[in-house]
């Protein structure tokens, strides 16, 4: 589950835009997270990775038979109830399939090509006696949105990718590539579970819980009938009802204990590998720098229609590059819009959120995402279309004291309009308790 990582570097975050789409340049070290390939042995591994996919595939398949054909067909007497088992099996069983082929097929967000590095600036990199300035200046020089940092405070970078890591992204020595927002590579899916297909992990968690825990209950009761009959002619089916409530039993199990670990990390904005290794920033770490409240967290990955939060659709707020964070005392001038400095973390319920003004909009992609949370905050940035003056600070008129507001320099409340500076664009916000994993 651990990433692995480049040089002197941690994890950066996932992004959906069009560059996803298209491969990535080679760098210094055999191009932007392509898996080498090639050789037989190479090969052999490929497809023993698939191994732990069949294997989950053929117990499925196995479970539609013995549920269907011995369970429903040959042990149900009622028809009304064969009818009702087998239109809600088919429900499950659906959603089960559908989310868990959705999480192994879906490319789980590759690093756009603006972040990758030129041979050139893998070499000034490493061989400078100030790698902190020179990061720091590639950074500023293609304008790119990073606010994490390594455990040495230095920008992030992967020296096996060639690549600047954006926020949230790490390299993934199983994929060989680094991944937006990567949670961790899992062999049952043999794909990263990262920001494209996050959401489709936890509905097949839930889906396959849900799944075992109606096959165990609805053939308890054959499942204890068989214990009391020793016909003969039934032991055919008497193991395949038996064993199917054993299987689905332990299933059950293991996947109850999972599905309720993501759904505590969902509701803390956190990763699998943020919770075991807190995220860096230029002033320290910070566990929760993600935590915008219970339902803004939900929605960051599941989105904000309703009607496809439980459907095993692409529904995720955001560009896998640029996360909002939570109010910080150091806010990224130039960069950020959030409230006022508070001394202390407010409640949930008023929790001002960190956004991207009109300059960070430029270098992604998905800008709608950003003017939704904006919008729905209480947060107005301004343009440099807009009317009001430079250094007006525009509130929203129904916002309440808690939420933020910008002023035409998309600075924070607070702080003094003027053009961006460099120092501006490198400074990171303030944290409290992170690491990132690829060291």
């Amino acid at each position: 589950m651990a990433p692995a990582g480049g040089s002197g570097s941690v994890g950066a975050a996932p992004s959906v835009s069009a560059d996803l789409s298209h491969p990535q340049t080679s760098g210094h070290h055999g191009g932007v997270g392509v898996m080498r390939r090639g050789g037989f042995c190479a090969q052999c591994v490929s497809l023993a990775k698939w191994i732990p996919v069949v294997f989950i595939t053929g117990i499925v398949g196995w479970s539609y038979y013995a549920y269907v054909v011995h369970l429903c067909i040959l042990t149900v007497d009622s028809h009304y109830e064969r009818a009702l088992l087998l239109v809600l099996y088919h429900v499950f069983f659906v959603l089960f399939v559908w989310s868990y082929w959705q999480t192994v097929f879906t490319p789980p967000g590759r690093v756009p090509r603006k972040f990758a590095l030129t041979e050139t600036e893998m070499d000034d990199i490493e061989s400078s006696d100030q790698q902190r300035r020179t990061l720091d200046q590639l950074l500023v020089g293609k304008d790119l949105p990073c606010t994490m940092r390594s455990i040495q405070g230095e920008v992030r970078f992967c020296s096996e990718c060639s690549l600047i890591k954006p926020d949230r992204a790490h390299h993934c020595g199983v994929c060989g590539q680094c991944v937006l927002k990567m949670d961790h590579h899992c062999p049952w899916v043999n794909n990263c579970v990262a920001f494209m297909n996050y959401k489709f992990f936890i509905l097949f968690l839930g889906y396959a819980l849900t799944y075992c825990i109606y096959v165990a209950l609805s053939s308890l009761k054959y499942f204890l009938e068989f214990w009391s009959t020793t016909a003969a002619g039934q032991m055919s089916g008497k193991f395949h009802v038996l064993f199917l409530f054993f299987v689905s039993a332990m299933f059950s199990i293991s996947l109850a204990s999972l599905f309720g670990y993501h759904c505590y990390l969902v509701s803390k904005n956190m990763t699998t590998l943020e919770a075991f290794r807190t995220p860096v920033f230029r002033n320290g770490p910070d566990k929760l720098a993600f935590h915008l409240g219970k339902l803004n967290n939900f929605q960051e990955v599941f989105g904000d229609n309703k009607w496809t939060w439980f459907l095993p659709v692409f529904s995720s707020f955001g560009d896998g590059i640029i996360f909002p964070q939570r109010n910080q005392s150091d806010e990224e001038a130039g960069l950020l819009v959030g409230s006022p400095p508070q001394t202390e973390y407010p409640s949930e319920e008023h929790m001002p959120m960190m956004m991207h003004s009109g300059r960070s909009h430029a270098m992604s992609p998905d800008t709608a995402w950003n003017d939704r949370w904006n919008e729905s905050r209480g947060v107005h940035v301004m343009t440099s279309s807009s009317t009001a003056s430079s250094g007006e600070l525009v509130p929203d008129k129904t916002s309440s004291p808690h939420r933020g507001y910008a002023n035409a320099n998309g600075r924070a409340n607070g702080s003094s309009p003027g053009p961006v500076t460099t120092q501006d664009l490198i400074s990171v916000n303030h944290a409290h308790d992170f690491v990132s994993l690829d060291m």
